[in-house]
């Protein structure tokens, strides 16, 4: 029996849960037999992808740390080699000075260098950590001097 302050439901079925077509329980069942036993499975999808993304920028982010690593470290080369020689006629252990303070500021460590004849020959290592745990060296030589005609 109806109570009398009951309204009728629009959808001609009266519920106590406030769902249009009644309880969860009385919900019609796909094909497969089970209720809604497909929901979640795009989030689960969704989320796979997600960490793949994730997981590709990282590598992409490291492999760029380590190439701009190399780059720095010939930078840090070449401007010390360019410094060094410029106080080539000073001896070698002058140039080198110069070239450990300039490969140094630009972010390398003087690891050879070396004086032939005019021209200065120096070696530079930057370190890199693209990730936790993983940290790689990058090495680049340069070699300066006066202008040979």
């Amino acid at each position: 029996m109806r109570r009398p302050d009951a309204r009728p439901s629009r959808y001609g079925r009266e519920s106590n849960t406030g769902h249009p077509h009644g309880s969860r329980s009385d919900a019609k069942c796909p094909e497969g037999g089970r209720p809604d036993s497909e929901q979640g499975g795009a989030t689960v999808i969704l989320l796979a992808v997600g960490m793949a993304f994730v997981l590709v920028g990282t590598f992409g982010a490291a492999v760029a740390g380590a190439a701009m690593a190399a780059q720095r470290a010939a930078v840090a080369a070449d401007l010390g080699a360019l410094a060094g020689a410029s106080r080539a006629f000073d001896g070698d252990s002058t140039a080198c000075t110069f070239a450990a303070d300039i490969a140094a500021r630009n972010g390398g460590r003087l690891v050879d260098c070396r004086l032939d004849g005019l021209d200065l020959l120096v070696t530079v290592e930057t370190t890199v950590t693209p990730l936790p745990g993983l940290t790689r060296v990058a090495a680049s030589t340069a070699r300066a001097g006066p202008v040979r005609g």
